[in-house]
């Protein structure tokens, strides 16, 4: 289990942890109302499963103990969630699959926030890898702004291992990361 943390936002209570039973509610609160996200990344809303397999959705050659999942709540309030995988997809390496924020909470510099604040706990990684919907600019722009490459457009969905990709899900932009001092 990983401890909860207080993130440093002027003005605001923030605090990132992983996600108990009680939160089943909330993140399916801020599913729905990251819609514009949802059908971005797969052409559909959230559907009624989508918290559930968060909890395995898991790329090709990752195992539980690599998974991730962290809320970020503002406030006493979900407003966000990050999914991501340690050592994947090498030793040292983080893949991120989800680093959501609901409408509500965006623009505030929580996003920043928690990207600096989880890059810090994981000790600099050489390669933090991240996937963003084709064409949907407030991610890119969001990436861009933290120091990632962004890469073409694939053609077709991304790797989504043990998960169904959405039937109007597009391609995305592959995202990179070296933080200074790294390859």
């Amino acid at each position: 289990m990983v401890d909860a943390w207080m993130i440093d936002v002027p003005g605001e209570r923030v605090v990132v942890r992983e996600p108990g039973p009680a939160d089943e509610g909330p993140l399916l609160t801020l599913f729905e109302e990251c819609e514009d996200w949802f059908v971005a990344a797969t052409g559909l809303p959230s559907g009624p499963g989508d918290v559930q397999s968060l909890f395995y959705s898991l790329p090709e050659g990752a195992g539980p103990e690599d998974k991730v999942l962290l809320v970020l709540e503002r406030d006493g309030v979900v407003a966000g969630l990050v999914d991501a995988v340690r050592d994947h997809p090498r030793p040292g390496e983080v893949a991120v699959g989800v680093f959501l924020l609901a409408p509500w909470a965006r623009g505030r510099g929580l996003g920043r926030a928690l990207a600096e604040s989880l890059l810090a706990r994981a000790g600099d990684p050489p390669l933090v890898t991240a996937t963003v919907p084709a064409g949907w600019r407030a991610g890119e722009r969001f990436l861009e702004r933290l120091g990632f490459t962004l890469h073409a457009p694939s053609p077709t969905p991304a790797e989504v291992g043990n998960r169904r990709p959405g039937p109007r899900e597009g391609g995305v932009r592959r995202a990179e990361l070296r933080p200074a001092g790294t390859g």
